[in-house]
């Protein structure tokens, strides 16, 4: 169906960074297509409804390829003018001590769906030669992740792959942004079993404000942004600093029970 207006794919939209950048994308006048794993993903359409653009609500599960394939039979032949690849999940305690269809789950969610979808979604801005895209990369992909490995692993993974396909793509009109938070306020350390730890009680930048820095550094088509001087001072010095020395830090703020040492 063709339409005039722009369209931007938010996903893990239902809260947190990602219903921000939904926000974001509304408030400069994007339609919206929202996916989340969970049925609150229909409360955010209603909330984002109210900025008078149209927003259609996909219930899937990103980890999947299933549910990327839902969430891109939803774009029904759309161009897709924005991609805002934001899904994600996090998984604390050490590796040894988790689940491992936990951790799987977190990897097949961060990594997996997120670039098959960016495969599918972005051939197509390819072949139109126009489009951005949007990945949530985090810090946390600077630094060894003691008590989050996995998590911290995928989010290395993100923001590497981010400036490899950015050039690959630098003599196109397709723009790759990778936004790289710090400890934002979220769901995500509640979700990740984390609120017994330094990091997961320790004060948080602002969802809304991060989500502004990355949309806006998406519609300028830059590269990447750290949001908050004080995350950009933390990978400054994560890129001088031996891994091993990283890994035992970062234990001080993620091994359970440091919140109440």
């Amino acid at each position: 169906m063709a339409t005039d207006r722009r369209l931007a794919v938010v996903t893990g939209a239902s809260t947190g960074i990602g219903l921000e950048l939904a926000r974001c994308c509304a408030e400069d006048g994007f339609d919206l297509l929202i996916a989340a794993d969970e049925a609150t993903i229909d409360t955010a359409a209603t909330e984002l409804r109210a900025h008078g653009v149209a927003v259609e609500a996909v219930q899937a599960d990103l980890s999947t390829e299933q549910g990327v394939d839902r969430l891109c039979a939803a774009v029904n032949g759309r161009r897709v003018d924005a991609l805002l690849a934001n899904a994600g999940r996090g998984l604390g305690h050490g590796f040894l001590d988790q689940d491992f269809h936990e951790a799987r789950r977190v990897v097949d969610t961060n990594v997996v769906g997120t670039i098959y979808l960016i495969h599918r979604i972005g051939n197509d801005m390819r072949r139109r030669n126009a489009g951005r895209i949007l990945i949530t990369g985090s810090i946390a992909g600077f630094i060894p992740g003691s008590f989050q490995a996995v998590y911290n692993g995928t989010k290395a993974f993100l923001n590497s792959f981010s400036f490899a396909l950015r050039e690959e793509l630098k003599d196109t009109e397709v723009t790759i942004t990778c936004l790289m938070p710090g400890a934002t306020d979220t769901e995500f350390f509640r979700r990740a079993d984390m609120m017994d730890t330094a990091v997961g009680t320790a004060k948080k930048d602002y969802a809304s404000q991060v989500a502004r820095i990355g949309f806006d550094a998406m519609i300028s088509g830059e590269g990447d942004v750290v949001a908050g001087w004080h995350n950009k001072l933390q990978t400054s010095v994560a890129n001088v600093t031996p891994s091993g020395t990283l890994a035992s830090q970062h234990r001080k703020m993620a091994e359970p029970g440091s919140a109440r040492r």
